[in-house]
């Protein structure tokens, strides 16, 4: 009971980072700041709408059951780039804020789906 307690905590909190990040990155004109974060790793302007989709697209896969793992590994895939990327213009602050957001896709896969029985 109380695994599925924290799985739905950690999926609740999961899909909504997924959703506000994917927003603001598509809206990222309305965020300079984080265009110019976006521009220090490499992530050309085309590229952002791309990554805004994914997000937008990996919050939709952790609500669907069947497609919970699958939206967890992108999750996971996504924020090791982003750590690749800081790491490579020599962000270490960057990388070593991103270490929570990573662990929690890896909790989550652990914890399995919160709403399917296990026997």
């Amino acid at each position: 009971m109380i695994k599925s307690i924290i799985s739905l905590a950690l999926l609740l909190a999961s899909v909504f980072l997924a959703f506000k990040h994917g927003w603001d990155t598509l809206n990222y004109k309305k965020h300079p700041e984080s265009l110019k974060m976006m521009n220090e790793l490499g992530i050309s302007e085309a590229m952002i709408p791309l990554f805004g989709g994914l997000t937008l697209l990996i919050g939709v896969l952790l609500l669907i059951p069947k497609t919970f793992f699958l939206g967890n590994m992108l999750n996971a895939i996504s924020i090791v780039v982003i750590m690749a990327l800081a790491m490579r213009v020599g962000n270490f602050k960057m990388v070593l804020m991103e270490i929570p957001f990573l662990i929690i896709p890896l909790v989550l896969i652990w914890l399995k789906y919160p709403f399917i029985k296990t026997v």
